[in-house]
């Protein structure tokens, strides 16, 4: 393969996973930590699910629940949560805004802040 095309190849190779992350933004959605975001309870009523819970669980992570649909945040998007979480006395009813990079069921947290 001449040097040119090998140079596009891997171009294209580290570019397809950026060209498939898509920008968004979601309001008012239900913060909730991956190893609860299955429980069919917190499912039926995110807003049940306690802050309490939510930082006994932080080592798993934390996403969103967005109509039904769990998107996981990555490490850092994690700590975000986790910070405001902490800066919190909400006892549940735990809903933030965030944005960022959507990357299959992945979202890359650009900003998160949670809602009165």
């Amino acid at each position: 393969m001449k040097p040119v095309v090998k140079m596009f190849a891997l171009l294209a190779a580290v570019a397809l996973p950026v060209l498939a992350a898509e920008a968004k933004s979601f309001q008012n959605v239900s913060l909730v930590d991956v190893d609860c975001s299955a429980k069919a309870k917190v499912q039926a009523n995110p807003d049940g699910h306690t802050r309490d819970c939510a930082m006994m669980c932080a080592k798993s992570g934390y996403g969103v629940l967005v109509e039904g649909k769990y998107y996981k945040f990555d490490a850092a998007g994690s700590e975000k949560a986790l910070a405001a979480l902490k800066a919190s006395s909400k006892k549940d009813h735990l809903r933030v805004n965030v944005s960022g990079q959507l990357d299959g069921d992945t979202l890359t947290v650009e900003s998160l802040a949670l809602v009165d």
